[in-house]
């Protein structure tokens, strides 16, 4: 099996304003600094309003920075669009693309998304392409199948393996404070690999929805699983690192 570093992600999605946002990037430089991550990455992705200023925070430290998603074009007449090029200007090296609230919300479809993962990597930026299933789905047994397929229509026709991480996040386990079977998570990112063909050993499967520090340790012991994308619980500094720290 190919060695895979290990990588958590913070999504604050719609949170956050200048005093709460610089606050909680400093404490989280603070506890970098203090607990240097060895062996695996640590991402902060803030909205487009702090990600100027939580880059000016991190500059420096052991974080990486991050956005939520981005547009297909490099520019253009796109009111209240964000291209990847502008978000490599501010200092970003990550995207996530595709997450549920952006295909439910947004209409967003995995032809789209496909679109923005060749942009994102053309500009130089790693894609964090979410997939996962609705409840319904879960229950007639069909989650591995619609996975699998809308990550293949998610995915351009030629993509870079090594700018490629894909977040498996259960729709109906994001905010809702329930979580798959650790057995069920291990045979979905088992699947994922195996449709992601020769590469699948390769490229980074982590894990997202409702993790917290209680939750994390069994899930990232999983063999198949390299880290995690958190949501809610990456708004408490101490929270959040004591789910990087099960990288360790």
């Amino acid at each position: 099996m190919a060695h895979r570093r290990k990588i958590v992600i913070a999504n604050w999605k719609m949170h956050g304003r200048i005093t709460s946002g610089v606050q909680l990037a400093t404490d989280l430089a603070q506890k970098a600094a203090a607990h240097k991550p060895e062996g695996y990455d640590v991402v902060v992705c803030p909205p487009y309003s702090l990600l100027w200023p939580v880059a000016e925070v991190l500059a420096g430290s052991h974080i990486k920075l991050g956005a939520q998603d981005c547009h297909t074009a490099n520019h253009g007449a796109y009111t209240g669009d964000i291209s990847a090029g502008m978000l490599v200007d501010i200092g970003c090296q990550y995207v996530i693309l595709g997450h549920s609230e952006r295909r439910n919300g947004h209409g967003e479809t995995s032809q789209f998304v496909a679109e923005k993962v060749a942009a994102a990597q053309q500009a130089g930026l790693t894609a964090i392409v979410c997939v996962g299933e609705d409840r319904p789905t879960r229950e007639s047994g069909g989650a591995v199948e619609f996975v699998t397929k809308q990550l293949k229509e998610s995915l351009p026709s030629r993509y870079q393996t090594s700018s490629l991480i894909v977040a498996y996040e259960p729709v109906w386990a994001i905010g809702s404070g329930t979580t798959p079977a650790e057995n069920e998570i291990q045979e979905m990112h088992g699947a994922i690999r195996k449709a992601l063909g020769a590469t699948g050993e390769v490229v980074q499967v982590i894990y997202g929805g409702s993790i917290t520090p209680h939750t994390s340790a069994g899930i990232m012991a999983l063999s198949q699983v390299d880290g995690t994308l958190v949501g809610g619980a990456s708004l408490n500094a101490d929270g959040f690192w004591a789910i990087a720290d099960r990288c360790r």
